[in-house]
C-alpha cells in the first residue's frame, strides 16, 4: 500500500485503485452462495491468467507496452519495478482468495476477505487524508479505521452458530489484521490480511468453539 502521506493527484488515483479494490467484494458475496469447487473453478484459471500477464508485461516487450500503456498509471512504484519483478495487487487479490478457499472453512474465508477488502480500502483512504500520528509502519488513524471496519465485518459476516464467542474470535482476528496491516511485511497485503486472519480464527476455532468448525464448512 502507498505511504499515507501525500494528496492531490495520489489521493484521487488512490481512490480509483481502492474503487476496483472494492469491486473483489464480489468474491465472498458470491462464495457464499457456491461451492468450494464452483469457487475454484472460476478463480484458479483467473489467478492463473493474471499470473500469465504479470509474467508477460515483464519478459515480452509488445505485452509490456500495451499493458503499461492502458494500466501504467494505476500502478504503484513496486509493482511497476522491472528489477524485483512483483506481482500487482489484483493477482495477488486473486491468489490470495485461492488460497484462503483451499486453506479454511467458508465462514471463515468470507470474514477474512472481506476484512481484506473493506478495511484495507478505509484504512488507506482515511490513512491517506487524515494520518498524522505514526503508529508501526502507517498511520495511528488509518490504523483505528481498519480496526473499526473490520468489527463491523465481524458484526455482518456469517457465524456458525452466533454465540458471543464467534464475535470474539472475530474481534481477535480484526485486531490481529489491523496489526499486520500497519507492520507493513515484506508479503503482499492482500495476501498477509486474509492469511493471517484466517489461520488466527481457525486456531482460535479449534481451542474455543471446536463444535462450531463443521458448521463453518
Amino acid at each position: 500500500m502507498t505511504k499515507r502521506t501525500g494528496g492531490g493527484q495520489s489521493y484521487r488515483t488512490e481512490l480509483v485503485r481502492k474503487a476496483i479494490h472494492l469491486c473483489s467484494l464480489s468474491i465472498p458475496l458470491v462464495y457464499f452462495f457456491v461451492s468450494d469447487a464452483t469457487a475454484l473453478s472460476v478463480l484458479a484459471p483467473l489467478t492463473i491468467l493474471s499470473l500469465l500477464i504479470d509474467v508477460a508485461r515483464f519478459y515480452h516487450p509488445s505485452t509490456s507496452q500495451l499493458y503499461y500503456r492502458v494500466f501504467g498509471w494505476l500502478l504503484r512504484t513496486h509493482e511497476a519495478d522491472h528489477d524485483r519483478k512483483r506481482l500487482t495487487g489484483a493477482t495477488y487479490v486473486l491468489l490470495s482468495a485461492t488460497l484462503c478457499i483451499l486453506i479454511f472453512p467458508k465462514i471463515i474465508v468470507i470474514t477474512a476477505f472481506s476484512i481484506l477488502i473493506i478495511s484495507d480500502t478505509v484504512a488507506a483512504l482515511v490513512g491517506m487524508r487524515y494520518g498524522r500520528h505514526r503508529f508501526l509502519r502507517k498511520s495511528l488513524e488509518g490504523a483505528l479505521a481498519f480496526f473499526l471496519s473490520a468489527l463491523i465485518v465481524v458484526g455482518v459476516t456469517p457465524k456458525a452458530a452466533y454465540l458471543p464467542i464467534e464475535y470474539l474470535i472475530g474481534f481477535l482476528g480484526a485486531l490481529a489484521g489491523t496489526f499486520v496491516e500497519a507492520l507493513s511485511i515484506a508479503v503482499d497485503d492482500n495476501l498477509s490480511i486474509p492469511l493471517s486472519i484466517g489461520a488466527l480464527m481457525w486456531v482460535l476455532y479449534v481451542l474455543l468453539f471446536p463444535s462450531g468448525l463443521e458448521a463453518l464448512q
